[in-house]
């Protein structure tokens, strides 16, 4: 075998051995931010279930206070308002997550009926007969415990996606996640509304 050749096939064996290097590197960081990006989304759905579960809670909330109160129509009418404006389709579509502007937007929606849901229950306050109903100590019983689950899934979402986003902002990561089309994702942070809603103990015990 001539010099040449040998030279050819180091050369040949060089490359072989980079393009594997690379190979086992890009497909490595694609692996990595799939893995990311599936735990944002399993985050997401995780915050969306305690949402629906805090939605499914109010049209019986609302019911039970009107036997009680139904001359208080415009908090009523607020909460279930509320409620409408975040459950429409066009927030909750699967497009939420790869759109700032919707996801502002469904944070927002569930800001309002948050603050809308506090605000109610403030006027409860006024009817201790409401308070001693059994169904709606019951429905207040499970309202905290869904306002706390949001608390703690949007924290969980938020630290799953400081991860994810770490991840897609370091070098050389941000070169390959730039060419897969993995962007920088959205967190829930404290709207206008949740930061001026009043405080409300909702586990407070029925007068």
């Amino acid at each position: 075998m001539g010099k040449g050749m040998k030279i050819f096939l180091g050369i040949m064996a060089v490359l072989v051995v980079l393009a594997f290097v690379i190979y086992r590197s890009v497909t490595g960081t694609y692996n990595n931010l799939v893995t990311l990006d599936e735990g944002v989304n399993t985050g997401w759905s995780q915050v969306q279930n305690v949402y629906q579960r805090r939605a499914d809670l109010i049209p019986n909330l609302v019911q039970t206070v009107k036997g009680y109160a139904a001359h208080e129509r415009e908090t009523l009418e607020a909460v279930i308002q509320a409620r409408a404006n975040a459950t429409r389709p066009q927030i909750n579509a699967g497009e939420v997550l790869k759109n700032p502007q919707l996801f502002r937007q469904f944070e927002q929606a569930q800001g309002q009926l948050g603050s809308a849901l506090s605000r109610l229950m403030l006027v409860i306050e006024r009817y201790p007969d409401l308070k001693a109903n059994t169904n709606f100590v019951r429905l207040q019983d499970e309202l905290a415990g869904t306002e706390n689950r949001i608390t703690v899934e949007r924290r969980r979402f938020n630290e799953t996606v400081q991860a994810y986003n770490r991840t897609v902002r370091s070098f050389p990561t941000l070169i390959f996640a730039g060419m897969f089309g993995f962007q920088k994702r959205e967190y829930f942070e404290a709207s206008p509304e949740a930061q001026t809603a009043p405080e409300v103990d909702f586990s407070s015990s029925a007068n």
